[in-house]
Parts: C-alpha cells; sequence; structure tokens
C-alpha cells in the first residue's frame, strides 16, 4: 500500500461504510444534495474511470486532465518515469501508460480481488482525506473503479451506468475494449453523452421515456411512415423483425415494430435515444450552449487515454501518435444531407434480459429529428442463454472461490438451462458453417465434462475437488465468449443494411417534410401533452396556485409527464433547475431507505414525494409490510441499470401477479409559501386528474 499512500488514507468495507459515522439531519441530507450537484457539472464530475480483467491488467481508462497529473506526480515520486521530463513534454502527456496506472493501482486492486473472491466482502468504496473517493463494483469477474470528488452514492450510481453502457457495447466479452478501439471510443462517447443527458434532461434524471404528444393528424402520418420503413426494409433485406423510431430533441415520438419483434423495454429506448444522441453531436452541441458556463479550470471536459491504452484509435494510423488521443463529448456538426450519421452493432438487454444483438441505423430527419431503424439479427435463444449461463457461471467461481457449496446446486441448475438455450440455437444454424457446428460440438463436450464435475462437487462437499472445477470454469467462459462473437457479432450485417436503410431514411424524410418545423417548436416546450388540444400544461399549472413544477411518472410503462424546463430563464438555470435535481436525488437517498412519502422545505420551495401502488381498476394497494430490509439489495431507483420498480412490486407484493400491480411516482416543487395542507391537496388533485394532460384516465389515489 505504500505506493498508494498518498492518494488513499481510508479503506472501509461495505459494512464499514454503513455505520462510518452517525446519520446526518434530514436539512444536512437535503444540503447535500442540493451542493454536491451544480449546473453544468454535476455527475460530469467524474476523474477517472478504469476497467481491469481477471489478471488485474488494465484493459480500459477514462480519465480528465487534473487525474492524469496526478498519477504522473506518483509515477515520479515511485521511479516509474523519468524525473527529466520538458514542459512540453508534461503538456502532451507523455510517459501515462497503462503499464504506470496498473503498477500504481495493484495494490488496492489486488487487496478487492482478495476481499471479494476469498471473503465475500469487498470493499465497496475508499475515502481520502482530502475528499477523493473510489468507489469499486465487478461485472463477470472484472472490476470496474472510478475515482472522483462527488457524493460516493452518486459515483456508485455513475459506475452501475458505466457497466450498463459495457453490457450494451460488449455482452459478456468485455476484454474486447483492449482488442477493438472503436468499442473503446464509443463507450467514452456513450458516457459522455450519458452524463451530459443526465445534467440537462429530465428524463434521463428519473430515468423514464418522455414522449412528445402531438395531435392525431402527426401521429398516424408518422405511424404510416415508421411502418412503410419497416415494410420496405423487410423487403430489401433478411431481417424480418424491425424496428423503427423517431426521437425529437431526445424525446420519443414514435415507434412502430413489425409482426415478430421483441418488445423494446423502456430502458432500451433509453439506451437507443443515447446510441442517437453519440450520432447526433449536434443536438449534444446545443445542450452544450445551452447550459451555464463552468468555472474557467473546468470550462472543457476532456478526458484522456494513455499512449498504449485501446482508446488510442491512432496508434495504428501511420498519424503522429506523440499524443494520446483526446476524447470529448462529439461536437461536430453532422450534414443533414447524410443519409446516416452512424451505423453499428450494439446490444439491448431487453425482457427477460439477454445479449440481444441489433443493427441501429440513425438517420437525421432535421437538426432535431432522427430516425433509428433497429433489426434484429441472431438467435434469441442464444442470446438469452448466454446471459444466463454467463452470469451463472460467474456466479459459481464466486462460491467456489469463497468456499461456499450452499448455493451451488441451484446456480449450477441455472447455468444448466442457459446452456441449453445456447445447444438448442446454435442446432438450428449450425448448418450456415463449420464454425457453428465446431462450437456446438465443443460446447457439449465441455459442458457434460463440466457438468460433472459440478455434480461430483456437490455429492462430495469436497473443498479440494473445487480449484478442479475453478480451471475448467474459465475455460468455459472462454468458449461462451467466442460463441457470443460468432453469433452476436456480425458486422457484415450493419454493412448489408446500410443501403437500404438510406433508401428508406430518404422517404421518412420526405414523408415527414411538412412536420419538421412543428415538431422542432413542441421539442422546445412540450407544453399541448394530451388528447385535448386546447388543454396545455401551463393552463393546468394554472389551476394550481403555488405550484412550481411537477414530475409524475407511471412506472407501469416508466413514461414521465413533466411541463419543460425553460433554459432561456436566468432563474430556471441557476435556481429552478438546480434544486429540481437535488429534490430527485434526496427523495431517492430516502426511498431505498423505505420511506415512500416525504415532504420537505428549504428557503425558497416546498418539495413532495410520493410513490404509491394501484390495481388494474386504480383502486389504491398497500402492501402489509413494507420491505425496507431488501431494499439495500435491488438495484438504485431508476430502470437502466435494472428495474427498482418492478423488483419493489414484487417485494411488496409477493403473491400477486407483476403485472397487476401499478406504480406510480410524483414531485412536486411549490413556492415557500404553500402551507403543507395546501401541498398536500394539490397532490392529490394531480394524481387524479393528470389523465386531462396524459389522455390516460385513472382513479384518484389517496397518496398517504
Amino acid at each position: 500500500m505504500g505506493r498508494l499512500s498518498n492518494l488513499f488514507a481510508i479503506l472501509r468495507s461495505p459494512s464499514a461504510d454503513s455505520n462510518a459515522s452517525a446519520s446526518p439531519t434530514e436539512q444536512q441530507k437535503h444540503n447535500n444534495c442540493t451542493n454536491r450537484r451544480v449546473f453544468g457539472r454535476g455527475v460530469g464530475n467524474m476523474k477517472c474511470v478504469l476497467i481491469f480483467d481477471h489478471l488485474n491488467d488494465l484493459i480500459y481508462s477514462k480519465c480528465d486532465k487534473r487525474f492524469a497529473h496526478h498519477v504522473k506526480k506518483l509515477a515520479r515520486i515511485q521511479g516509474l518515469i523519468p524525473e527529466t521530463e520538458t514542459k512540453d513534454d508534461e503538456e502532451k502527456f507523455l510517459g501515462l501508460s497503462s503499464n504506470v496506472i496498473m503498477q500504481l493501482f495493484s495494490p488496492i486492486v489486488t487487496s478487492q480481488r482478495i476481499m471479494s473472491c476469498q471473503f465475500g466482502n469487498s470493499y465497496s468504496s475508499v475515502q481520502c482525506q482530502d475528499g477523493t473517493s473510489m468507489v469499486f463494483d465487478e461485472y463477470l469477474g472484472y472490476l470496474f473503479a472510478m475515482i472522483s470528488t462527488e457524493d460516493v452514492e452518486i459515483m456508485k450510481r455513475n459506475l452501475s451506468t458505466c457497466i450498463v453502457l459495457v453490457q450494451h457495447v460488449c455482452g459478456p466479452d468485455v476484454a474486447m475494449l483492449k482488442r477493438i478501439p472503436l468499442r473503446a471510443e464509443l463507450l467514452t462517447r456513450m458516457i459522455d453523452v450519458w452524463v451530459l443527458l443526465r445534467d440537462s434532461e429530465q428524463s434521463f434524471l428519473v430515468e423514464a421515456v418522455e414522449q412528445l404528444s402531438v395531435n392525431p393528424e402527426i401521429t398516424m402520418a408518422t405511424m404510416k411512415a415508421l411502418q412503410e420503413a419497416c415494410d420496405r426494409l423487410k423487403g430489401a433485406t433478411d431481417f424480418n423483425r424491425i424496428h423503427a423510431a423517431v426521437f425529437v430533441e431526445n424525446k420519443f415520438l414514435s415507434l412502430y415494430s413489425s409482426r415478430g419483434a421483441q418488445d423494446l423495454t423502456p430502458a432500451d429506448i433509453l439506451f437507443l435515444t443515447l446510441l442517437t444522441e453519440v450520432y447526433q453531436p449536434v443536438l449534444s452541441k446545443s445542450k452544450t450552449a445551452e447550459a451555464k458556463p463552468l468555472p474557467p479550470e473546468e470550462e472543457e471536459d476532456e478526458f484522456f487515454s494513455p499512449m498504449d491504452s485501446p482508446n488510442n484509435s491512432r496508434r495504428n494510423s501511420g498519424k503522429d501518435t506523440s499524443r494520446p488521443l483526446l476524447l470529448r463529448s462529439p461536437k461536430s456538426k453532422v450534414s443533414l444531407n447524410t443519409p446516416l450519421s452512424g451505423s453499428n452493432l450494439a446490444l439491448l438487454l431487453g425482457s427477460p434480459p439477454g445479449f440481444n444483438p441489433h443493427v441501429v441505423h440513425v438517420a437525421p430527419i432535421s437538426e432535431k429529428v432522427a430516425l433509428v431503424l433497429v433489426l434484429e439479427t441472431g438467435s434469441t435463444n442464444i442470446s438469452v442463454g448466454l446471459w444466463e449461463a454467463c452470469h451463472a457461471l460467474n456466479s459459481l467461481q464466486s462460491l467456489q472461490l469463497q468456499k461456499d457449496l450452499s448455493g451451488v446446486k441451484a446456480t449450477t441448475e441455472i447455468l444448466d438451462g442457459g446452456v441449453k438455450k445456447i445447444l438448442e440455437g446454435l442446432k438450428k444454424i449450425r448448418s450456415l458453417g463449420p464454425d457453428y457446428e465446431r462450437c456446438h460440438r465443443q460446447l457439449t463436450a465441455n459442458w457434460d465434462f463440466l457438468r460433472k464435475k459440478y455434480v461430483e462437487l456437490i455429492k462430495s462437499q469436497d473443498l479440494e475437488c473445487v480449484l478442479r472445477v475453478e480451471s475448467c470454469g474459465i475455460k468455459f467462459m472462454e468458449l461462451l465468449c467466442e460463441i457470443f462473437r460468432l453469433v452476436c457479432l456480425d458486422q457484415a450485417a450493419v454493412t448489408h443494411s446500410a443501403d437500404p436503410a438510406k433508401s428508406v431514411a430518404k422517404a421518412v424524410r420526405a414523408r415527414l417534410a411538412d412536420f419538421i418545423g412543428f415538431l422542432k417548436v413542441k421539442a422546445m416546450r412540450n407544453f399541448t401533452l394530451g388528447s385535448r388540444a386546447t388543454l396545455s400544461i401551463n393552463k393546468y399549472l394554472e389551476e394550481f396556485p403555488g405550484l412550481v413544477h411537477f414530475l409524475y411518472i407511471d412506472r407501469t410503462n416508466h413514461r414521465v409527464t413533466t411541463p419543460s424546463l425553460d433554459f432561456s430563464s436566468e432563474e430556471t438555470m441557476s435556481l429552478t433547475k438546480r434544486k429540481i435535481w437535488a429534490m430527485v436525488d434526496f427523495s431517492r437517498a430516502h426511498l431505498v431507505d423505505g420511506h415512500i412519502s416525504l415532504m420537505w422545505k428549504d428557503t425558497t420551495f416546498n418539495y413532495a414525494y410520493f410513490l404509491w401502488f394501484e390495481d388494474s381498476s386504480g383502486a389504491p394497494m398497500r402492501p402489509k409490510v413494507f420491505p425496507t430490509a431488501h431494499l439495500k439489495n435491488m438495484p438504485q431507483p431508476g430502470i437502466f441499470c435494472g428495474d427498482f420498480y418492478q423488483s419493489l412490486i414484487g417485494a411488496c407484493f409477493p403473491k400477486i401477479a407483476p403485472g397487476k400491480v401499478q406504480c406510480f411516482e410524483l414531485f412536486c416543487v411549490h413556492l415557500g409559501l404553500a402551507t403543507s395542507s395546501c401541498v398536500l391537496e394539490h397532490t392529490r388533485r394531480l394524481a387524479a386528474t393528470i389523465w386531462e394532460v396524459t389522455g390516460v384516465h385513472g382513479n384518484p389515489a389517496d397518496l398517504l
């Protein structure tokens, strides 16, 4: 630990984290939520993301200038880089290699591995006396670490999001980030854009889909255009399961799915929104321009990769590699004459979850309007089977290392089910080539051998058998990743579908040409939200004097209804918006403690948060016992890193089918002069009458 003595001062296990200090007062919690998020910074205040493989080798890194300077300083102290370095070299970050990072971080990474593998009690965070923190998480044996001065809980959410983005980009083959520079760069850009959207879009703040509501004529015209797009793609390609969607300024307008296509989950739609923004950089530029300027030392959110990092895609380009690749949020404009602004393979997780491969084409319809064509490829059986098998095998390896044999039998059954799905899928497509036949044969032989080892382990409970099983498991995981690359990463599918997608995009652009101007204005202020064309959300708010803002979220389909924030107003930018973001953080901090009804105030506003349940007829439902003890083991509130609300419904109503229970959230901001009784009366009326702006009828629920 000597090498890190200047960087880390305190090591804390998960149990120590919860008991390290006395619980703060409610006002302190609120102040923390407010102060830790400054507009334009917020979740963007991350210094470094590191990913280490099973051998503790660095396979991905993303760091800012300040962190890179700090690492170089430590490296000089340890003699890992030469002391003689010119000022010009300093600016270029010469000598900051993956090897340097690995040597500096090897003590804490090794310690984390030992605590996780042998004791099952890994560090959740490391906190330093200067306010710097380091948080950890794992995915399929890969160690993810984030270093920042942000609040630890915010960092944990950020790191969980990074893992989900890796799942979408790489599936189980995380080492792809080291082999394929373009995959690493895509991940970097997605992190950048997610940070931007999380700090500027209410839908990403609460992780729900904001639908752009338009009149029936535009809705029908858009759906007709998307249906024709899917039909034309089916006729021009070998793809039969196709989705076509239109996004307007990060808002979801419309979706058409061909027969047989898997339903897109709300989390998948959020991911597609994010990917669309990556390939529509003009949108990021407009959002960046609207944001309040940062302090001078942080005006640019720049990120650097080590010179030998896979992120540095120029290293084999034949160009000057004397300085590392500068990675920024994409800001260059895309010509609207370009048929497609981006095409790539992406994995949608779906429900039930799986590594479901899709070809995604993004076509600019206008400056703020994008058509997204999503073509399913691969085998659903194999995709879902790989998800189950990889996660089960990773769990088994952890149980073995911890000498915990109690859960081996149940986890082996899950692994067996996943392997059967893979074999069934390979059997259907192995006639396509010798590689499929070989993988089917190898998987069958390897699984027969490995299954016998697990049966022997379960029967004998012999700890010496664990090592033999462990060595077999590593090879088996490599085989699963090979099958994933063969079946799910068909780059030819992107190429073959590109020309038909271009033709379809042109046709959709022509069909929607008459509505583009209206959609652009609509995106900036989504004020008419219902089928009643004369009712605007501004007019609706007039019925609630003192109400400044609200977010109503139907957690059954994860759709959010909320007034658009006025980015032209200095008051909104400097006061209201910052407090709205802090309100959501504060509410979530209490939600995971089991509080589903909150009211609090500061010197300016009154705040209220409610979460409640209804049956299909709108009658309120109350759990007999609220599962407070289980909340810490659930995903964090949201849907991107796992559907917290479905988990909550299952825990609150274990004997009722999840589809029969509906969940809702309501956030309200009132002027500080509003009384508690006024706030309660408004929240009840909002819940009862929100159908007037959403167009969906519902019965009032007793929020308290």
